[in-house]
């Protein structure tokens, strides 16, 4: 059999029929559902966090230089080091709004700057989380700083500012894993090799989200 490809290298929307669904787990945040997939002349069984989506931010100053915060994420046990972000989970909140209001909230920082550095899946193979990853410059604080009003992971976030360059001996030698800081900071740093002339608009149109919210894959946020 010949696997070679021949057509364009790109992400192709095309989903097999789903022929049964059924929610094994609705959560606090995101479901677990099975779905009966047809494939060929077969039915698989397949299970899938149903994810509402989330947002990142590369907040890069005049000097180059990123903000991570540091947070415990109790899957891994570990303290990491990641840029801002949060979940797209406020009702009719465009993509942009929340990357705002999630930089005011862990940062305490504006950005007057706004683009689209990388779009990507999270873990596609089990989970329909569909992720934005914004670069942020112009930074200034907001009055008054960061209102600390987070809770639990979130009532203590310290910052740490590091050059691009650095970013990315830390991404390379394994001491920062979060994939919304490996993304983004290689993101960052292949953009400025480019002159920056690959960035999108703020707005700009997010197909896979489309089409993973058609699909009934997207955890629909409270009204």
């Amino acid at each position: 059999m010949d696997e070679r490809w021949s057509g364009a290298v790109e992400d192709g929307f095309d989903a097999h029929e789903v022929v049964g669904r059924r929610t094994q787990f609705a959560g606090a945040v995101w479901d677990v559902r099975s779905d009966d997939v047809l494939i060929g002349d077969h039915t698989v069984t397949r299970d899938l966090v149903v994810h509402p989506g989330a947002v990142g931010i590369i907040a890069l100053d005049e000097h180059d230089r990123l903000l991570l915060i540091r947070q415990y994420r109790h899957p891994v046990g570990s303290y990491l080091f990641e840029p801002p972000a949060g979940l797209l989970d406020t009702h009719k909140e465009s993509a942009l709004a929340c990357a705002k209001r999630e930089l005011v909230e862990e940062a305490g920082l504006q950005a007057h700057v706004w683009h689209v550095l990388i779009d990507f899946l999270n873990s596609p193979g089990g989970t329909s989380e569909t992720f934005r990853c914004f670069l942020a410059r112009g930074l200034e604080q907001v009055p008054g700083g960061r209102a600390h009003t987070g809770e639990a992971e979130e009532a203590h976030l310290p910052q740490a500012w590091v050059s691009l360059d650095e970013a990315v001996g830390l991404v390379l030698s394994g001491k920062i894993q979060n994939p919304t800081a490996t993304n983004g900071i290689l993101a960052a740093a292949a953009a400025r090799a480019r002159g920056w002339s690959d960035l999108r608009p703020a707005d700009a149109p997010w197909p896979v989200r489309d089409w993973v919210e058609s699909l009934g894959n997207v955890r629909t946020p409270p009204v």
